[in-house]
């Protein structure tokens, strides 16, 4: 028989940071792992003047790296690209044009992150393997003159 009477009382699991704080409590290291490096952020995106629908292109940034799906320069993109919107928790509410998969919007949505998003699988490749990522499916904005642009809407982007 065990004696369970002295045993240290199991503590019971801490949830995780994306469920008890506010993307306004996180620290710089919990905000930056949200991300969960799909690259959609980075494609540019067209508003319809009529309709005011979000159209996706397959158009990257210039600093986009497309295996990877990371920035060439993250610490310096608002200079190199003056168009580069830097995400903060100020701006979560007024980017409507961030995917539904995002784990920023979806924080701030109030949702739960996707079962594919390295901080729940614990796999940074999950994000290709699931196909949610652009890697492989974009070409550079310097490879594409504007009036193309309408021409590289996808729909494979929510």
């Amino acid at each position: 028989m065990t004696d369970t009477a002295n045993a240290p009382e199991l503590e019971p699991e801490q949830e995780p940071f994306w469920r008890t704080k506010t993307l306004d409590e996180m620290t710089p290291q919990e905000w930056e792992s949200l991300c969960d490096g799909c690259g959609r952020c980075c494609l540019i995106k067209l508003i319809d003047d009529v309709t005011d629908d979000l159209h996706f292109t397959d158009v990257a940034c210039r600093l986009f790296e497309e295996q990877t799906c990371k920035c060439r320069d993250y610490s310096n993109r608002g200079k190199r690209v003056p168009d580069c919107v830097i995400l903060t928790p100020e701006l979560v509410d007024r980017l409507t044009w961030m995917p539904s998969t995002c784990a920023y919007r979806m924080i701030y949505e109030g949702k739960d992150l996707a079962w594919w998003h390295p901080l729940v699988c614990g796999d940074p490749k999950m994000v290709h393997e699931a196909v949610i990522s652009v890697r492989g499916r974009t070409i550079s904005e310097d490879d594409v003159t504007e009036d193309k642009l309408p021409d590289r809407i996808v729909d494979w982007i929510e």
